[in-house]
């Protein structure tokens, strides 16, 4: 396994690796990498036979009260579990050399980011498709793969793949969660016991609306009210409960084919997503 730092030398090697017809399947990361990470380093092995994964704390989508210094980092403990699962290269930048002064140039997708995390994060997603931009030509994949927890980072950037015609496949892979049905983060580790405990409750709503769907309730009121229900049971803020369409994240108010159940809320300090997506509401195998 090699680790890359320089930008130039990374995209030297995906020049390489193209001319000699392999496929480059990456995986973007903040690192302090957990199995929610190493599960879409696997599902990257289906699609490539060469695997790049980055690791970079992207300072262009945390605002300025948010958690940048205090954001977990083991840059040692993420190179071994790498290699474990047979990643080929570590592409591991410093914050210069992804954004060298003076720096000017952004990319914004619009009405997506309008929604859900981007209400309350409004520079979040112009920093996301920004770094994710300069990661597509510094890699040069054939295929990348995000994870459905960040459903709405994962449309963005489908949507700015579509809009800029980058030659690059957009592969979304399921939620990884704890045993307990906690969507692994690693924000999880900002959590004391308590409040990991109290947690559970943003899984534990979705599965509930789940059952609800089964039974046939659709009225996204009736299910929304339900969802606050169980989550209001423990101290937290919600950040936002919506149901929406899950190609516009505009709201419905009934549940059909291609709706997400979306939810941001914060346990002490600690802001935590999760989301229950039906693809298809007569194929419940659709549902994750």
């Amino acid at each position: 396994m090699e680790i890359v730092h320089t930008v130039n030398e990374m995209q030297k090697q995906a020049d390489t690796l193209r001319q000699n017809l392999h496929k480059i399947a990456f995986v973007p990361t903040m690192g302090f990498l957990h199995e929610g990470h190493l599960s879409l380093v696997r599902a990257a092995k289906q699609y490539g036979d060469v695997v790049v994964v980055s690791i970079f704390v992207n300072p262009a989508q945390f605002a300025p009260h948010e958690d940048l210094d205090k954001y977990p980092r083991d840059f040692n403990r993420d190179q071994h579990l790498l290699e474990a699962e047979g990643v080929d290269i570590i592409f591991y930048p410093r914050v210069s050399e992804m954004y060298p002064r003076p720096y000017h140039t952004y990319v914004q997708v619009s009405d997506l980011t309008e929604a859900l995390c981007g209400l309350s994060r409004p520079e979040h997603f112009k920093g996301v498709t920004t770094v994710v931009t300069k990661l597509f030509n510094i890699v040069k994949p054939h295929s990348a793969v995000f994870g459905q927890k960040d459903f709405q980072q994962s449309q963005v950037i489908k949507q700015m793949v579509i809009d800029l015609n980058m030659d690059v496949e957009i592969i979304r892979a399921p939620i990884v969660r704890e045993t307990d049905g906690l969507a692994m983060s690693s924000r999880n580790k900002y959590l004391d016991p308590q409040q990991r405990k109290d947690a559970r409750v943003l899984n534990s709503s979705l599965q509930t609306v789940r059952q609800m769907v089964q039974n046939g309730i659709l009225k996204s009121t009736l299910l929304k009210e339900k969802i606050q229900e169980i989550i209001s049971s423990v101290p937290c803020q919600i950040d936002y409960i919506e149901i929406v369409d899950a190609e516009t994240f505009k709201n419905i108010d009934t549940v059909k084919d291609n709706t997400l159940f979306a939810l941001a809320v914060k346990i002490g300090n600690t802001r935590l997503i999760d989301n229950f997506y039906i693809e298809l509401l007569e194929k419940e195998k659709t549902w994750q």
